[in-house]
């Protein structure tokens, strides 16, 4: 099956189990604007507590906060978000749909990458267990090809990115025959630059009111708290500030589901050190946070890192962790060595002085700053894109599949589904004592509804790890069959054991100790 077709299926299944509803839906939605269902909320919160304790309990010298979603304007003047957060933005004529420059020469490179898969798979049918695919990677003729004009077209794009040679970017396009995806056709206007914040005023009265900006990221929030959190926590160098919030931005090319959306949430931590020392946990914090990714157990050959290629203008270094998404690899998180950049900068336009004292050195600085950054929504979709599966159970000539999505134990909405076996002979009265036994620890849920197969698929399709179903032996023996999601296997387990066994597979501290290794 087509990856495109893959990704509509998840997006239908997101509606469908209650993940992910388009907002607004009863007025036909709101573009690139989503709202997170009772199962989606679930596994969003868990996504946040994953890294919020990851970062604030598990390093001594890392704190959180919240900051207002409205700030002082001249914040963002000093950010340099009021004169350069541009997008590069061309329309096609015909379909008069609008895209990101950028994006649609990105998304070019990507089907040379696809070319390449395509030669890959196709010679290792062809040479079965004797193919070497490294030795055909860099010898093969067609694959040096598609990789040299591959880097080739990636280094005229940074170029003319980091130049802000908007003409060279709309050439880019026109050289390479990029057409719209709608349309087919290469008629483009030229290339401009669009602010993405979005505006408003505050004030009681017309005459009263001054301009404000919706924060378009919740980093600078951070930076204008650098010193109070220093003082008020006594804070040593090095040590960092995280924080989640919501953030906007007016996109004009949002697409690919809660990839790319105008409300989202972000996951930030600003790590302040000595200068000179940035590039040295530049790497360790490169390290780690791929290290997070990969713990939750989707394979490491599905992530990657991309150096950036132009440089925002405050940074020395930059990288990117990307997935292999259904529509190919992208960025869920961003690595950053912002310098002093953003302190120096609140520091010239509030007249205030954001500089620590290093008793070790008796002297004062501006620190430098290494970002992590990762959007919840993105995250989340990397989640669910990882983990749904249709599984073929057909068996001796008896047709018979299933959906399911094998989300982390710890990060799963609902962590068990407590079932009686039927309605009647009060197995439903001893269902609902486990049930208020275990729901002060765990999410459950209560199913009774359709057989309990159907039931089954039900919780499959939701992600619960754990089913556990009361029959008539349980009012003999007091134990209960436990049916596990991945396997479909089932065993008896004594109602007493439940509580261990449910908290040793689905605690999120597993997680956190192999972190810590």
């Amino acid at each position: 099956m087509a990856q495109e077709d893959i990704f509509k299926k998840l997006v239908a299944h997101c509606k469908e189990y209650g993940y992910v509803f388009p907002s607004s839906d009863i007025y036909d939605g709101l573009g690139a604007v989503y709202d997170y269902g009772q199962n989606g909320v679930e596994l969003k919160n868990n996504i946040k507590k994953y890294w919020w304790e990851s970062m604030v309990r598990l390093h001594e010298n890392i704190v959180g906060i919240d900051s207002a979603i409205f700030m002082h304007p001249t914040i963002w003047k000093a950010s340099g978000h009021v004169d350069a957060f541009n997008d590069p933005l061309i329309d096609n004529k015909d379909s008069k749909k609008r895209y990101r420059a950028d994006v649609l020469i990105e998304d070019h490179i990507a089907k040379y990458d696809e070319k390449i898969e395509k030669d890959v798979e196709k010679a290792r049918k062809r040479f079965g267990d004797k193919f070497d695919e490294t030795l055909f990677r860099q010898t093969n003729p067609q694959i040096l090809a598609h990789l040299e004009k591959r880097e080739a077209l990636r280094e005229s794009m940074a170029k003319a990115l980091n130049a802000n040679d908007l003409t060279a970017l709309r050439q880019i396009i026109i050289d390479n025959n990029i057409v719209c995806p709608i349309s087919g056709t290469a008629n483009w206007t030229e290339v401009r630059q669009f602010n993405l914040m979005f505006s408003t005023e505050m004030g009681s009265t017309a005459e009263g009111t001054s301009k404000i900006y919706l924060r378009p990221e919740t980093a600078q929030g951070i930076f204008v708290n650098f010193l109070n959190v220093q003082k008020t926590g006594r804070m040593k160098i090095p040590f960092g500030i995280a924080q989640i919030g919501k953030a906007f931005r007016n996109e004009i090319v949002a697409r690919q589901f809660i990839f790319r959306m105008r409300e989202f949430e972000q996951m930030e931590m600003q790590f302040f050190v000595r200068p000179g020392t940035e590039l040295e946990w530049f790497k360790k914090w490169r390290e780690t946070r791929m290290k997070w990714h990969q713990l939750l157990g989707f394979g490491a050959q599905n992530y990657r890192f991309h150096d950036h290629e132009k440089l925002a203008h405050y940074a020395n270094a930059a990288t990117d962790i990307e997935y292999k998404f259904p529509f190919g690899f992208k960025e869920v998180e961003g690595i950053h060595s912002r310098t002093d950049f953003d302190l120096s900068q609140h520091q010239k336009y509030s007249g205030k002085k954001l500089q620590y004292f290093d008793t070790e050195l008796n002297e004062s600085y501006v620190p430098y700053v290494i970002e992590t950054s990762i959007g919840v929504d993105r995250m989340f979709l990397q989640i669910i894109s990882a983990a749904y599966c249709e599984e073929d159970l057909s068996k001796d000539g008896k047709q018979d599949s299933r959906v399911v999505l094998k989300l982390p134990a710890a990060l799963a909405p609902v962590k068990m589904a407590v079932m009686p076996l039927v309605k009647k002979d009060g197995l439903p009265e001893k269902a609902q004592e486990i049930m208020d036994l275990l729901k002060y620890d765990f999410n459950c849920q209560y199913d009774e509804k359709d057989s309990i197969g159907k039931r089954y698929r039900r919780q499959d399709a939701i992600g619960t790890p754990f089913c556990i179903t009361v029959d008539h032996q349980t009012l003999q023996d007091n134990a209960v069959t436990i049916r596990h999601r991945d396997t479909m296997e089932q065993e008896r387990i004594p109602i007493a054991q439940l509580y261990d066994i449910l908290k040793e597979k689905t605690d999120l501290g597993n997680l956190l100790r192999q972190i810590g290794k």
